[in-house]
């Protein structure tokens, strides 16, 4: 096993200005499963295929554990990648897939066949060793990319989006196998992809990235209670989210025609590119349905209500006393917040209801960098 480290690792595209991905430094501990999570065109694939070989690096360097392989062919670093496409051969047997990078490189038969049955029992393979991929589920299909990256027997595996051609139930199913297995096997593991349940569910530290610039790193845990910035606090979470910026007038922010407390040492941050406003996020699980009037509460349209047994969200619009609503965003769009509410509870369609933030869980970030404030 070994470690993976980034050291300002950039790659730029010819024919383009902005690097596709810029100065990266991330270090990946010895055993450890890694996210790289972002939206599309973050450069997170564009990351792992220079970890992979796939992709020069412009400048910087990579390493795998002590040795520096920027310059080493891909067949040379020891890793086995698993693609978003499966990339399976058609005509051979699913053993045959599995174990045929060992048969280009040499191995005996008999280790070969092997280490095949041993990956086949570890992923329940083994009644369909003798099957062609045609005749072959997706999930199943993706259990025998992963047996192809086992039985190589790799210091680090890399993953690209492994259970995006999958169903939404079979995705739950295969990434609970994926991580069971990783740490079964302890294996280094670089996994990226674009939806930030997987991040969160699978990955023993995430690494944010957007526009190829690394936004933060860390436990999902931090990710979730602590995020960076503004970037950071929309994108992880779901349902996403609430955030809005709001003038600040003596010692609150004010939200419409209500007043949200502030700390004193949030205000002295302030700087002058904030221009006299502050960021405030707030998860719809802070938010608490109170009765009108309560000091620092504001109002709510219903517009739709999502029941999901154990739970229920509001998605609601902010009403002419809540003032530049256009200024609050969330995963529902401009104008629109998200409040989770006790699924035995749930306010009719085109009621109002209202809701104040509980002040232990808002989130405050400058208005002018998006940076968290401490």
């Amino acid at each position: 096993m070994a470690t993976v480290s980034f050291d300002h690792a950039t790659r730029i595209y010819p024919g383009t200005e902005r690097p596709a991905v810029d100065a990266l430094n991330l270090h990946v501990e010895d055993g450890e499963f890694l996210v790289l999570v972002g939206p599309s065109g973050c450069g997170k694939s564009t990351s792992l295929r220079m970890l992979a070989g796939l992709e020069d690096v412009n400048a910087g360097r990579i390493l795998i554990g002590d040795r520096d392989v920027t310059d080493v062919q891909p067949k040379d670093r020891d890793i086995a990648m698993v693609f978003q496409n499966y990339a399976l051969y058609p005509h051979m047997t699913v053993a045959d897939n599995m174990g045929f990078a060992l048969k280009i490189a040499g191995t005996p038969k008999a280790e070969i066949r092997q280490r095949v049955e041993e990956a086949a029992k570890i992923l329940d393979l083994q009644q369909y060793l003798d099957r062609k991929p045609k005749a072959l589920s997706g999930g199943q299909r993706q259990r025998v990319a992963m047996g192809r990256a086992i039985v190589r027997q790799p210091q680090v595996f890399l993953m690209d989006e492994p259970l995006s051609n999958l169903d939404a139930k079979l995705r739950v199913q295969t990434r609970t196998q994926i991580a069971s297995l990783q740490r079964r096997l302890g294996v280094t593991t670089v996994y990226v992809t674009h939806d930030q349940t997987e991040a969160l569910t699978m990955g023993d530290r995430i690494a944010v990235l957007k526009d190829g610039i690394l936004q933060q790193v860390g436990t999902p845990r931090d990710m979730y209670d602590t995020p960076a910035n503004v970037f950071v606090a929309g994108f992880i979470g779901s349902p996403a989210m609430n955030i809005g910026t709001f003038p600040v007038l003596e010692g609150s922010a004010s939200v419409g025609s209500s007043r949200l407390a502030l700390p004193r040492e949030a205000i002295t941050t302030l700087t002058d590119d904030d221009r006299g406003h502050i960021t405030v996020g707030f998860r719809p699980e802070s938010l608490d349905v109170v009765p009108q009037g309560t000091p620092d509460s504001f109002p709510v349209v219903v517009n739709i209500v999502e029941e999901l047994g154990s739970d229920a969200y509001v998605y609601g619009a902010l009403t002419n006393d809540f003032g530049e609503a256009s200024a609050v965003h969330s995963g529902a769009g401009d104008a629109q917040i998200i409040v989770r509410v006790d699924p035995r509870q749930v306010p009719p369609k085109g009621s109002t209801i209202f809701v104040r933030i509980r002040p232990t869980e808002q989130h405050l970030f400058h208005a002018g960098s998006g940076e968290r404030i401490s």
